[in-house]
């Protein structure tokens, strides 16, 4: 009869499982982390009490700017009472109604977009729907909708709008500019070295300048094209600049043996990069990628020097009104809240992306007989 041999189950120490674990793996791991811990933690101790008593319990929330100025804390009605000037700037007041549901728009379909699985052709054509119903909501002039100016889009819709569309069209721009760069035809990639290495020896400041002010001096007599359409186009060429350079190296990072398994395969040369040398070298650059996209959402606030407004914008010109002088801390705040969060939802999202591009191989492990 075969004997039962009954193993005790081992523990972990309590020192390397639960809470006590935790901290002793991420913060007190080493000598130096230990020290550094202890660092943060005494500043913390010693700053977030002051914080704590200027942010919330010395602080108005919904009075004027006269009353802020003789609180001791923090004058958040700098926000509150002026938050419909920050969202929507100089838009008509009766109708920002308009920008606020196109941001809704946008948010929701970005968010319901984030799953690979819905990639299909009706995802494709709500797109198209929802940047339609978009464009006549902030345009206005159609079903009963009064017209309204472009140079009045201002604030948060501004911000998003310059930003999503110059990370949707510069992307693409940016790696066929990167294919021409790499290409074998010596006029091809002339033109590509020359556009790419001149636009990144300037700053955005200039592209938008030249947009605004040089450009239409080379248009026709009574040919003008929209402020806003320019600055969107002056982004959309300088950072698909960047994405060029970023995609090259990706390109460049492929070993030679992708392209002659390719070759071999009797792929020609857009079928070998749609499916074999593109998917890998935009997989690597994922990272450096989405950091230059992130600075191109933060640029949109240098639309300024062409007479547009975005949040950021918006809100110095309520800091430059007497009433609410010297509360620009507590506005600042609430505009980087606001970047924070929308930069941080991009990186998520990047992290995301590559997390399911991982090619995870499991190698087949054959049973050998006992």
């Amino acid at each position: 009869m075969a004997e039962t041999t009954h193993i005790e189950e081992i523990k972990p120490p309590v020192t390397d499982v639960g809470v006590i674990g935790w901290l002793r793996q991420h913060l007190f791991n080493g000598l130096f982390n230990s020290i550094a811990t202890i660092l943060i933690l005494g500043f913390l101790v010693k700053v977030m009490p002051q914080f704590i008593q200027w942010a919330l319990i010395d602080s108005v929330w919904f009075t004027s700017g006269q009353a802020c100025h003789q609180a001791e804390g923090a004058c958040w009605s700098v926000i509150t009472q002026n938050i419909r000037f920050t969202v929507f700037g100089y838009f008509p007041y009766e109708h920002q109604w308009r920008p606020l549901v196109a941001m809704i728009i946008l948010v929701g379909m970005l968010v319901y977009s984030r799953e690979w699985s819905r990639w299909n052709k009706r995802l494709g054509y709500a797109w198209i729907f929802s940047l339609f119903v978009m464009g006549l909501l902030m345009k206005g002039g159609l079903f009963g909708l009064v017209p309204v100016e472009s140079t009045k889009w201002s604030g948060l819709p501004l911000t998003l709008l310059l930003s999503f569309f110059g990370i949707l069209a510069s992307y693409p721009l940016g790696v066929v500019l990167a294919l021409g760069r790499q290409s074998q035809m010596p006029i091809i990639k002339a033109l590509c070295v020359v556009y790419i290495e001149m636009i990144r020896g300037v700053p955005l400041i200039t592209m938008l300048f030249m947009s605004s002010v040089m450009f239409p001096l080379f248009l026709p007599e009574g040919v003008t094209i929209d402020k806003v359409l320019r600055a969107q186009a002056a982004i959309i060429l300088f950072t698909a600049a960047y994405i060029a350079e970023v995609v090259r190296g990706g390109l460049q990072a492929m070993d030679r043996g992708q392209y002659e398994a390719a070759e071999s395969l009797g792929l020609n040369y857009f079928q070998m990069m749609r499916m074999i040398i593109l998917p890998q070298a935009l997989k690597i650059v994922i990272p450096p990628t989405v950091g230059i996209l992130i600075s191109a959402f933060k640029d949109t606030s240098l639309v300024v020097i062409i007479a547009l407004y975005d949040i950021l914008n918006t809100t110095k010109s309520i800091l430059s009104e007497p009433e609410w002088t010297g509360f620009s801390t507590e506005a600042y705040m609430f505009i980087a809240m606001i970047y924070y969060i929308c930069c941080f939802s991009m990186s998520q999202y990047s992290r995301r992306i590559e997390k399911q591009l991982e090619y995870k191989h499991t190698p087949n492990q054959e049973e050998k007989p006992s």
